[in-house]
């Protein structure tokens, strides 16, 4: 087993209690390093080429007792993940109930039972390895995700950008007119592609880093009238919509209760979803809605397609950063990163997403924003 070979540091000042520890641990094939004191303990961590794979410590020791080292251990960045064992006297309930606080993974009890260790052991060190390699298939799958962006999606409009420009440089006094406008709407849209992919990617950087709380915090003010909002992202996702042959509706009152937002940010999260909505809207004659309305406590922003649908299966799937459904078979454009963007803008106003949908038939997002601003204190 893999966690046979792991290093395992103990810490203990009873000497022969610490050698009798070695050798139940080195029996079993584990690399065993020992220390006597918690300085000492802390001096063998920065010997260490590399970090142990687990630490067990005794409490009650001179110079340094268990507790302190531990804090010690956790206040350094490269050690904060090693699971880190206690050992106690039989009774000291307050021993344990003192380090679950300070946020020890377990304890073995003293006098021990060698196989009690064993088990202690063989478990944290198993767990660790299992959240080491899902953490290790998140971060290659987010690579992976990462790369076919970089490849495909960064491309494309740069591709139109440097080809249409090229034709203008090396053509120009041979186009026509129309010629000339048509070369200059390819580059237009080629750049406004990339503009959004690059504002998508900035979008999820502020929200990862909490710069977007901040940006919020400052800028949020009441919304008395949601109609000038509501035209503006109208109007950009227009050509979009023209280009697929889908009609866009707006259903908005002429009176909605005021509320608190950030403007920015809540026309950033409005324009994805009515990007989405018209992304899949690929039937013919096909058209998306945007309606508000409100009740005594919510103001309800509805996006609505009679699209492609979204199967149950993908209703929590579909919010992680660089998700698309099926991405190889439609060859949608775009980063996977809109819905992302728009529940994290949407808990940054206290409010939330309600998503309906049935597959083949079309999905309805809906943003629901309380009235009242949340206390981000």
């Amino acid at each position: 087993m893999a966690e046979r070979q792991a290093t395992l540091l103990v810490v203990e000042d009873d000497i022969h209690l610490l050698q009798g520890i070695r050798d139940i641990l080195e029996i079993e094939g584990y690399q065993v390093v020992t220390a006597s004191s918690g300085v000492e303990g802390l001096e063998m961590l920065h010997s260490m080429p590399k970090p142990p794979d687990l630490i067990i410590s005794d409490i009650m020791m001179p110079r340094m007792d268990g507790y302190q080292f531990f804090e010690a251990v956790r206040a350094s960045e490269e050690w904060l993940d090693i699971p880190f064992v206690f050992l106690t006297a039989k009774g000291e309930k307050h021993d344990v109930r003192l380090g679950k606080r300070l946020g020890a993974d377990d304890y073995v009890i003293k006098p021990m039972d060698p196989e009690d260790l064993l088990v202690v052991v063989e478990s944290k060190l198993k767990r660790t390895a299992e959240i080491k390699d899902r953490y290790d298939s998140q971060v290659s799958s987010i690579k992976h995700n990462i790369l076919t962006i970089l490849n495909h999606e960064f491309r494309t409009p740069l591709t139109y950008m440097v080809a249409y420009a090229d034709m203008l440089n090396t053509d120009a006094e041979h186009l026509t007119a129309e010629e000339l406008r048509a070369f200059l709407r390819g580059v237009n849209s080629g750049a406004d592609r990339f503009r959004r992919l690059v504002e998508n990617f900035i979008a999820l950087v502020e929200l990862e880093t909490g710069e977007a709380r901040n940006n919020y915090e400052w800028r949020r003010q009441p919304v008395t009238d949601v109609r000038p909002l509501c035209n503006e992202v109208m109007e950009m996702t227009r050509p979009a919509a023209e280009e697929r042959h889908v009609e866009l509706i707006a259903r908005v009152p002429e009176s909605v209760p005021e509320f608190s937002a950030d403007y920015e940010y809540l026309r950033a999260a409005l324009v994805q979803l009515l990007d989405n909505a018209v992304k899949f809207s690929d039937k013919p004659n096909s058209r998306v809605e945007l309606r508000v309305d409100s009740d005594a406590s919510s103001v309800r922003f509805a996006v609505q397609d009679w699209g492609r649908g979204i199967e149950a299966a993908e209703f929590e799937r579909i919010w992680q950063p660089f998700y698309q459904i099926e991405r190889a078979q439609y060859e949608d454009q775009g980063a996977g990163s809109g819905l992302a963007i728009v529940r994290g803008i949407v808990e940054l106003h206290g409010g939330r997403v309600d998503l309906q949908s049935t597959f083949g038939k079309g999905s309805t997002f809906t943003i629901i924003l309380p009235r009242t601003a949340p206390d981000l204190a």
